[in-house]
């Protein structure tokens, strides 16, 4: 605290023990003191403290007081708790060990070079099994690749989406001629998840081979799928004549796609290139 300061709580005491009133000391400190005396929220502070009995001028010693020291210890403590529960934050963890805030924000983006990151959104998470699994598939593609580099340009894909319905007329071309006594035109707006159609799409490294929509409130099984399959082939045929006798479907793991009854029909008239479970095409 600086002198002046100790000088003018001397002087507060003073007039505390001559009996006169807060606003009376406040007045003579800004009179002695100028723009240099203390505040009258720090006047009337020590004012009641000399008024309730104390009589020290220096700060009582505070309790718990945090360190701002970053020592090796207290960075192994820091690292250990972190490794311990990695969602804790910086305040939490100046809780724990009576530190500084700013302290342990530095031994944790300096001395541990650590920064908080958001999980990634995955579409599920792989087990072990799973994974040896992608990698098997990942190696046998590679290999066929090699021995054969057109091996690709003979793999046709398909897949499945939701098309939805949408009024084709913009906002501009609703206007329409009125007066200003007409009220306004009014028009619904429709929601797109109450028409929608299924479309199903095979396409190679050339374009699009197939396409065609599901009737609406149809459901695609097996029977149905199978009948999708032999219109493939035979746009295949049409399409694609230079590897209609050599091609191969990849197609995720549906039910529908990979029911025995569906494998059966098709390795009689194609090859299958099997997908690895909850990868998704590319």
């Amino acid at each position: 605290m600086e002198e002046r300061n100790f000088e003018q709580l001397y002087a507060i005491k003073f007039c505390v023990k001559r009996g006169e009133t807060g606003i009376e000391t406040f007045n003579k400190l800004k009179q002695a003191y100028g723009e240099h005396a203390l505040s009258r929220s720090q006047v009337f502070k020590w004012y009641k403290a000399f008024s309730e009995g104390r009589e020290s001028i220096k700060d009582e010693p505070r309790s718990g007081r945090p360190s701002t020291s970053k020592t090796d210890n207290s960075v192994e403590i820091v690292r250990a708790l972190v490794l311990s529960d990695r969602r804790l934050t910086v305040r939490m963890i100046a809780s724990e060990l009576n530190s500084n805030h700013t302290t342990v924000y530095q031994i944790l983006t300096e001395e541990l070079a650590m920064k908080k990151m958001c999980a990634k959104f995955v579409p599920k998470n792989l087990t072990i099994e799973q994974k040896d699994n992608r990698k098997d598939v990942c190696l046998h593609l590679l290999e066929r690749i090699q021995r054969n580099e057109n091996f690709l340009k003979n793999v046709i894909t398909g897949d499945e989406t939701w098309i939805f319905e949408y009024d084709p007329e913009t906002k501009s071309q609703s206007k329409e001629w009125h007066t200003s006594a007409s009220p306004r035109p009014k028009k619904a707006r429709r929601s797109k998840s109450k028409i929608k159609s299924m479309l199903i799409c095979f396409f190679d490294s050339e374009g699009i081979v197939h396409t065609e929509f599901v009737p609406q409130g149809h459901t695609v099984n097996q029977f149905y799928y199978r009948g999708i399959l032999e219109r493939l082939r035979k746009r295949v045929v049409r399409v694609r004549p230079s590897i209609a006798d050599n091609w191969m479907l990849h197609h995720d793991n549906a039910p529908c796609h990979t029911a025995i009854s569906v494998i059966e029909f098709w390795l009689k008239r194609a090859f299958l290139l099997f997908h690895s479970p909850h990868t998704p095409l590319i």
